[in-house]
């Protein structure tokens, strides 16, 4: 395999888990590194923000964030290869499907537990989630799509899922405006970010990511095991891949850095065109595995259907 048409693909590869087989043939005549492209519409980058948002509270169980191994951007839908493990696709579908919050709320976005308008269907290629009204559509794949269906039909009759509702509810609609209206989630930062998802993961067995809005127009981001920061630094930033986020404040103990070991590092992003800040830590947990963490595993797994 020619190692040019290789490093053109690499830093895709890395911040999507894609292979260069898959994506060889999207690299044309050119000899340009190849890019990932952005969301065309803007419904496509809100439902993605939402999605990550929702997702990424799965912790650190596994080397692949929010259970995430591959990701295929296009312009017009986004693929998400999960772990095919029971545990997270409960998480996922917990986090993500729809309910109304049981008793009085005074904030509209409180109302609604999950994504706002989400719905899903069947398809060939695995579960398409959707808004309704919109051209948005997020798929995953990686797993049997029954475990899917098992696990909303339990959570249904659990909880009252909104899968049912063919169109928007008015409760779901004043929480989907009142997200728009508010800083607490970007599309501009988090949809591209998703789509880059695995540029946040170490080579180690655990892998967790996580993001929340800090106030102030400010969001953090942290990793439990992230990746050496210049890495990082590259995938998000100024690389033709990256994000062209700024560095604007660092402190990295990084043994790529420094020569001192050191236990976490820090980097504050600026996303240029927002003047958003993105909070990265990295906590460097360096967790190997051990027996309790299979066994742990084991346990979530048979509790999924339970």
């Amino acid at each position: 395999m020619p190692q040019a048409a290789l490093s053109l693909t690499e830093d895709r590869r890395h911040s999507t888990g894609e292979s260069h087989q898959a994506l060889h043939a999207l690299l044309g005549d050119t000899d340009q590194p190849l890019t990932i492209p952005a969301a065309r519409d803007l419904e496509q980058a809100e439902l993605e923000a939402a999605v990550f948002f929702a997702a990424c509270k799965i912790g650190s169980l596994s080397e692949h964030p929010l259970g995430i191994i591959q990701v295929r951007p296009e312009e017009d839908q986004l693929t998400l290869r999960l772990l095919d493990e029971p545990y997270v696709v409960l998480h996922w579908a917990e986090s993500l499907l729809p309910r109304l919050r049981d008793g009085e709320s005074g904030h509209p976005l409180d109302r609604v537990v999950g994504v706002a308008g989400l719905r899903y269907r069947r398809e060939s290629g695995g579960i398409s989630m959707h808004r309704p009204g919109t051209p948005a559509r997020i798929l995953l794949t990686g797993f049997n799509p029954r475990w899917w269906e098992r696990i909303a039909e339990r959570l249904t009759t659990n909880y009252g899922l909104l899968q049912q509702e063919p169109d928007w509810t008015p409760t779901e609609r004043t929480a989907y405006t009142a997200i728009v209206n508010s800083p607490y989630e970007s599309p501009s930062i988090f949809s591209p970010l998703l789509r880059r998802i695995r540029a946040t993961a170490s080579p180690g067995p655990f892998n967790g990511t996580d993001a929340w809005y800090s106030g102030g127009g400010s969001f953090r981001l942290e990793t439990t095991d992230g990746p050496p920061c210049p890495d990082l630094i590259r995938l998000l930033g100024d690389s033709p891949t990256g994000l062209g986020w700024n560095v604007n404040r660092k402190s990295c103990t990084c043994l790529c850095d420094h020569t001192h070991p050191g236990t976490g590092c820090t980097i504050d992003f600026l996303e240029p065109t927002t003047g958003k800040f993105v909070c990265y830590s990295n906590l460097k947990w360096n967790h190997a595995c051990s027996d309790r963490d299979s066994q742990t595993v084991t346990d979530l797994n048979r509790l999924a259907f339970a």
